[in-house]
């Protein structure tokens, strides 16, 4: 069994400041990395949301992806909704591609995660599954999905070994808000933020999903990409029926317009306009040095008086004791602690 994977998860319904960096619960945070690695360039066919409200939606869209990478965890944030009723359970379903091997064309012999959905989607001994473009062949898979009275999120992840098999589980549940992020034994957290309204519209023609800023966003722990070595990491997102069995047409990065996608097994993203898959360059690009708040590549005067200047306020940008409380003497030790140039 491959390290930390089959774990079950502890929900959490107090704070998500403990996530270090940024805090986990589906907004997007000033610590990302602020150039999107996608935007969505296609109207929903999942129904547009209009509700506003943090746990409910009536529509599904991804609309913006933007990550940020340190020495230990990936994190990814994705804009949008997932419609979260009581009937209603679509996927938000993550592959990521960060080593050689992996399955370009998913097998039928992977983990059973979430009522074998991940097979659903893959070869089911007829020669089919769902393909990917050619240069994305993922080694790893989480899926999460929200609904129910009252409204929770669901998540189970997986290896994809080139062969099949390997080790998967389901991990936990969590809810809506700063006040419950799904927090998982393995370290892998989910926040979830369904109050968008904004983004792009139903239908299925072009649109953008710029300016997106609530969502879904993962801590993944680097741990858990057994076998990661730094170098580049890929990541696709595309959104997928209760059954993983009728993918919408939104995908990160986009289609570039069109219908539903239907069917995933008769899916071959070769065959879209585009590479459905958005690349972390070098495996890194985020922020290696949190204090130099003015990106100038020392920590300095110049971050000392930002980070004076929000004393006394909560602000997850200058939270660089990972405490989430509000800005003290505990972050000005921590950027006391890395005067001088940033590491690399």
């Amino acid at each position: 069994m491959k390290r930390g994977l089959l774990v079950l998860a502890v929900a959490s319904c107090t704070s998500a400041s403990f996530a270090g960096v940024v805090n986990i619960d589906g907004q997007l945070d000033a610590n990302y990395v602020q150039k999107p690695l996608a935007v969505q360039d296609t109207q929903t066919g999942f129904g547009d949301s209009n509700l506003g409200v943090i746990d409910y939606a009536n529509g599904n869209e991804l609309d913006t992806l933007y990550y940020l990478l340190d020495a230990d965890h990936l994190y990814l944030f994705v804009g949008g909704n997932l419609e979260g009723r009581a009937d209603n359970f679509n996927k938000l379903e993550l592959f990521i591609d960060y080593r050689d091997g992996g399955q370009n064309r998913l097998l039928g012999n992977n983990p059973d995660v979430d009522f074998n959905g991940l097979n659903r989607m893959g070869d089911d001994g007829t020669g089919i599954g769902l393909t990917f473009d050619k240069g994305f062949a993922p080694d790893f898979y989480l899926t999460m999905t929200a609904g129910g009275t009252p409204l929770a999120t669901y998540s189970n992840v997986a290896q994809l070994l080139t062969k099949g098999g390997g080790a998967g589980s389901y991990i936990g549940s969590g809810g809506a808000g700063a006040c419950c992020p799904l927090v998982a034994k393995n370290g892998v957290m989910i926040g979830f933020n369904n109050s968008n309204t904004a983004g792009v519209t139903g239908g299925n023609d072009l649109g953008s999903g710029a300016g997106v800023t609530t969502g879904m966003e993962i801590k993944l722990p680097l741990a858990l990409l057994d076998g990661y070595a730094g170098g580049d990491i890929k990541v696709s997102v595309l959104l997928n029926g209760q059954g993983h069995d009728y993918l919408s047409n939104q995908i990160l990065p986009g289609i570039g317009g069109g219908p539903n996608l239907a069917e995933p097994r008769l899916v071959n993203l070769a065959f879209v306009p585009g590479a459905q898959f958005a690349v972390i360059p070098g495996g890194g690009g985020g922020t290696p040095c949190p204090a130099d708040f003015d990106g100038d590549g020392t920590v300095g005067a110049a971050d000392l008086s930002s980070l004076l200047a929000a004393w006394g306020t909560k602000n997850a940008k200058y939270d660089l004791a990972g405490d989430g409380g509000p800005v003290g003497a505990s972050d000005l030790s921590s950027l006391l602690a890395a005067w001088g140039p940033c590491p690399g």
